[in-house]
């Protein structure tokens, strides 16, 4: 079957659009809610706190599977795929945007009043600099795979276990005294990066995993019987993180700085990834129909990231409310907030795909 008639995924429509959307809400939540109301002594707090840490990995999961699913239904040759340029542009896209959202002076050619600490800013690692990598990523391993006739599924798995394992020894590592400060941050938290390379870009290339297969096994995703598989290697990967944190309290007693918060997290969340996949596609499989918005908010994510980054923190050329009402809102004004955001947000999309289908109906009528 040709790529461009494949038949949408839901659940993968779904999953774009809960990633981005809990995005939305965990940054405005974070931003605007007062210092008193963070404490675990509330029940509503841990819980928030807790599905806010599967946030990014879902979204970065959620890239990758996206992205390389794309890429792998062209059957042609790794330089022949038109979809490897288009990757490559969108690597450049999305960090190019990453550096732009992080500008430290108004004036574009103008640095003489940058101060050291704006210099760390511009540099930190954030979420659209790690998915561009981590596409970029998915095309060396398919160029690997392709290159020495290698299983692409091994490839990957190699690569997200790499990753994955290296991360406790490549955050012990000051990189900054070996690399300058713009390299240094892609490989370790100490200079400000929120998501460095190490363990993150295992997430996009897990995705990736997920990607490819769906691309083999044409609406493989129809039968419970893929849900069941997601759910079995979700248990798998939670055991294993337990497993870890058993050895770690094991040999190094109560000392959790070892692997509880870095190897066996990790593993954790992606299990927990999995399996939210999983269900969304047992979901997926009751809906008959799907609304046209739940699909347009998937189709744009960065749209919306960028959007709401620069509501809540501004930029150099335009101020952002978090700027004016740091953490200063109790727990319902921050909620409030939040779902005020998300309705901005799909509002936006809305109208955008609406001038969209008007130009598009322009032009067909101009042809005609």
């Amino acid at each position: 079957m040709s790529p461009n008639y494949r038949k949408r995924i839901i659940f993968l429509d779904l999953m774009r659009a809960l990633a981005v959307l809990m995005m939305v809400q965990g940054h405005t939540i974070d931003t605007f809610l007062g210092d008193q109301y963070r404490t675990f002594d509330s029940s509503m707090y841990d819980v928030w706190l807790t599905i806010r840490g599967f946030t990014a990995p879902i979204f970065m999961f959620t890239s990758g599977v996206a992205f390389t699913y794309l890429l792998k239904s062209y059957s042609q040759p790794f330089f022949e795929n038109p979809r490897v340029a288009k990757g490559f542009k969108r690597f450049l896209v999305l960090v190019l945007i990453g550096y732009l959202l992080r500008f430290p002076t108004p004036r574009m050619f103008d640095f003489s009043q940058v101060t050291h600490y704006q210099w760390l800013t511009f540099f930190t690692v954030d979420a659209l600099h790690l998915i561009g990598i981590g596409l970029f990523l998915i095309l060396i391993l398919t160029y690997i795979a392709e290159r020495y006739r290698l299983n692409e599924y091994a490839v990957f798995i190699v690569g997200v276990i790499f990753f994955f394992a290296a991360y406790r020894f490549t955050e012990s590592i000051n990189w900054a005294n070996h690399l300058p400060i713009p390299f240094a941050a892609y490989f370790y938290q100490g200079t400000g990066s929120l998501f460095p390379i190490f363990p993150w870009a295992g997430y996009v290339i897990a995705g990736g995993i997920l990607g490819m297969y769906l691309a083999k096994n044409p609406e493989c995703y129809l039968l419970p019987k893929f849900s069941y598989k997601l759910f079995a290697v979700s248990g798998f990967l939670i055991f294993i993180s337990y497993l870890v944190n058993i050895a770690n309290h094991s040999v190094f007693g109560d000392n959790k700085e070892f692997f509880s918060d870095t190897v066996s997290l990790v593993y954790y969340r992606l299990g927990i990834v999995l399996a939210l996949n999983g269900a969304m596609a047992l979901i997926s499989m009751q809906l008959k129909t799907m609304p046209d918005i739940v699909q347009q908010v998937g189709k744009n994510t960065l749209l919306i990231y960028v959007v709401h980054i620069i509501i809540l923190y501004g930029s150099a050329w335009i101020p952002g409310f978090g700027m004016f009402y740091p953490k200063s809102l109790n727990a319902a004004g921050s909620v409030s907030a939040a779902i005020l955001l998300i309705i901005l947000m799909v509002g936006m999309v809305a109208v955008v795909e609406k001038l969209k289908t008007m130009k598009k109906r322009k032009l067909a009528a101009v042809e005609v």
